[in-house]
């Protein structure tokens, strides 16, 4: 017998309603729908007669439902036992994370996460290179582009586009940009590792129209963070995350430049090995920072 089929059931009985338990149960109405399907189909009897405004239990549900409900109630021991417990989680999490996002979102979340399990420890490795979770005892690695190894298990955490901006003081003093070409004709800033050269692919928000254009960048660092002081004070246009310093270009201190020409969309994710058992904190961390991770960054642009 499945006791989540049945603790779907007395829920939806206590409820008097299908969707009313989804909601409670914060579940898909066609999932609780489905299983108590499942759960007569399983038993071969009628549980519940439906109509449009309510419903009524078979003689033959009312029996069943005594049983459910102590299958519910013992479920709901089960859970505040667990919950009680989270607290008590203890051990070391070793994360990775790529530059400039300390403040942003390394710092609110790890706080958060800290607040509720006070006896994880947590250590943090800031780098851009990639990372062998393996060898340097990594268990979970913030990861921004596109991964080709079979053997990471990913979370996808955010989806954004870089944004081209300048301040308004850099704006106001020259002829802004309106087409990707127009860039070359202005100081350049951008995230590089000792390239010479640079370039910025761009594709127009009717979807049709696509540029490219390389340059050599007045001024090159891989670090956006390091790059934000520049630009605030008029030192040209440059690439920016929108997970960087954001409430720069809502106050108005950046501005984006071309808004209707777009970087590409990149994912940002979470990241760790598959063929191994993930700790609780690790498995704990994970869901905390899907949940709050989206919450730190609400409006960004795709």
């Amino acid at each position: 017998m499945d006791l989540n089929a049945l603790v779907v059931f007395a829920k939806v009985v206590e409820a008097n309603s299908f969707s009313e338990a989804a909601r409670r149960l914060k579940m898909p109405i066609s999932t609780v729908s489905r299983r108590v399907a499942e759960l007569e189909d399983q038993l071969g009897v009628r549980l519940l007669e439906r109509s449009t405004r309510n419903l009524r239990l078979t003689e033959l549900g009312t029996e069943v439902l005594e049983q459910a409900i102590r299958s519910a109630e013992l479920s709901e021991a089960v859970e505040s036992i667990v919950s009680n417990r989270l607290t008590s989680v203890v051990g070391t999490l070793r994360l990775s994370a790529p530059p400039s996002i300390s403040d942003t979102l390394l710092a609110p979340l790890v706080t958060a996460f800290q607040a509720s399990y006070p006896n994880v420890r947590i250590q943090i490795l800031v780098t851009e290179r990639h990372v062998d979770h393996i060898a340097e005892g990594v268990d979970l690695v913030f990861r921004r582009r596109g991964f080709k190894d079979s053997s990471l298990v990913v979370r996808k955490l955010l989806s954004y586009r870089h944004q081209l901006v300048a301040s308004p003081e850099y704006l106001a003093s020259c002829k802004a940009p309106r087409r990707p070409h127009d860039l070359l004709d202005h100081r350049l800033l951008t995230f590089s590792y000792w390239r010479p050269e640079s370039s910025w692919s761009l594709v127009h928000a009717n979807g049709v129209d696509q540029e490219s254009v390389t340059f050599e960048p007045s001024l090159a660092m891989n670090d956006f963070a390091g790059l934000v002081p520049a630009l605030l004070a008029g030192a040209g246009i440059g690439e920016l995350p929108p997970v960087v310093q954001p409430d720069l270009v809502r106050q108005g201190r950046l501005v984006e430049v071309m808004p209707d020409w777009h970087l590409p969309t990149l994912e940002f994710s979470l990241v760790h090995l598959g063929n191994r058992h993930i700790s609780k904190p690790c498995r704990l961390f994970k869901e905390f920072a899907t949940q709050m991770v989206p919450k730190l960054f609400p409006d960004l642009p795709t």
